[in-house]
């Protein structure tokens, strides 16, 4: 059950994040063919703002349930058990508490924006636009504490995250060419 929900949430972000990425990139192209031809648009800087913003939002939770973060494995793996896993549980404890305040913030950030429009699109108000702050901290403590039992029974293995895809990868490759 828990591994359906990552791979329906992975597959729903991974969407969002192509269209978002796709979305952009027309609208930079269409700017500058735009203003190549002479005019140029009054809204393109704020939107691609904004869709810069989403993408990473949502890109940070897409990478944090595929716990592709920044990390330093080597440095975890060489601390002795059971330590290891109590430095795991803080660093879980202390990311928790920052996406929780930064929930929160984005909340309250929400609430003091109420009646606000964006500058160059005035039917655009700024609460749908600043809701990827509340919405992103949210997915993102989703997506960590769907990927912490994997992560947990890695790290408690011994293994490297990133050295265990390897060997995935290269076990799928040497099977692929064992078929051809």
């Amino acid at each position: 059950m828990l591994s359906q929900l990552k791979a329906v949430l992975e597959t729903l972000l991974e969407w969002f994040v192509i269209f978002l990425m796709v979305l952009l990139t027309f609208v930079v192209i269409v700017a500058v063919l735009w203003r190549l031809a002479g005019s140029s648009f009054s809204w393109y800087d704020e939107v691609a703002a904004i869709l810069l913003a989403w993408i990473t939002y949502y890109g940070a939770a897409l990478a944090a349930l595929r716990r592709r973060h920044i990390g330093f494995d080597s440095v975890l793996l060489s601390i002795p058990m059971p330590a290891r896993m109590w430095a795991v549980a803080f660093a879980e404890a202390v990311t928790a508490g920052f996406f929780i305040l930064l929930a929160w913030s984005g909340f309250t950030v929400l609430k003091v924006m109420t009646g606000m429009s964006l500058i160059s699109l005035t039917w655009v108000p700024v609460t749908f636009t600043q809701s990827v702050i509340p919405i992103g901290a949210v997915l993102f403590l989703i997506c960590q504490a769907l990927s912490l039992p994997d992560y947990w029974r890695t790290t408690a293995s011994g293994v490297s995250l990133e050295h265990a895809e390897i060997e995935e990868e290269v076990e799928h490759e040497m099977k692929k060419a064992g078929n051809a």
